[in-house]
């Protein structure tokens, strides 16, 4: 499927005349996949965190945001595919647009697939993803070390899709909690949600 079919949900839910959100039109080098965390001040408060895969940002809305503590097993919706150039976008989309709100950037970074099958073979990280559980080891500025994405909800009942983002390991972890989404700070300009909004920046 090429990448215009995977952005059509993307594209169709937005006016491009007012939201300086990108249309999308990378194409894909060799590069190792990449990631961001951004923090978006919508109609509720809530962290998206985007795995590229292939020519896209997969999606999911986070609720709680991602932690790395082991024990906290955070929900995660999935939402449309999005373009690979929104890992860089911060700004305000406008009020009325679809996600009307404050979006800064909290984390990017690369991450390195780490799907393998019940014998040990590694398998196509899109493929896991389609299959429902997902395993990769983030290497960003504040997210480090392997993570899971495992589908509990397939949405084939009427209920919503649904998954659970977690980081492996086993005890307590040392590292990253999630942060005050209010007091958090870009990883590329080291602004608040409270000041991008301020600066009224859309993009």
């Amino acid at each position: 499927m090429g990448e215009r079919d995977r952005l059509r949900d993307y594209r169709g839910k937005r006016d491009f005349g007012r939201t300086r959100e990108p249309e999308g039109s990378a194409d894909t080098s060799g590069a190792q996949p990449r990631f961001v965390v951004q923090i978006h001040d919508a109609r509720t408060l809530h962290f998206d965190f985007r795995l590229q895969v292939e020519d896209v940002l997969k999606s999911w809305s986070v609720p709680k945001g991602p932690s790395g503590d082991p024990q906290d097993k955070r929900l995660a919706m999935p939402t449309e595919d999005h373009p690979l150039e929104y890992e860089e976008f911060e700004g305000v989309i406008p009020k009325g647009e679809y996600g009307g709100g404050t979006v800064i950037v909290w984390d990017n970074g690369t991450y390195e697939p780490m799907s393998h099958d019940r014998e040990g073979r590694p398998v196509d990280f899109g493929e896991s993803i389609e299959r429902g559980h997902a395993t990769f080891r983030l290497s960003g500025s504040k997210l480090h070390g392997e993570y899971a994405l495992t589908r509990f909800r397939d949405g084939l009942d009427g209920e919503r899709e649904a998954w659970l983002l977690v980081k492996a390991g086993k005890g307590r972890a040392h590292g990253h909690r999630t942060p005050d989404p209010h007091r958090a700070r870009s990883v590329r300009t080291g602004r608040t949600l409270g000041q991008v909004a301020a600066d009224g920046d859309e993009g």
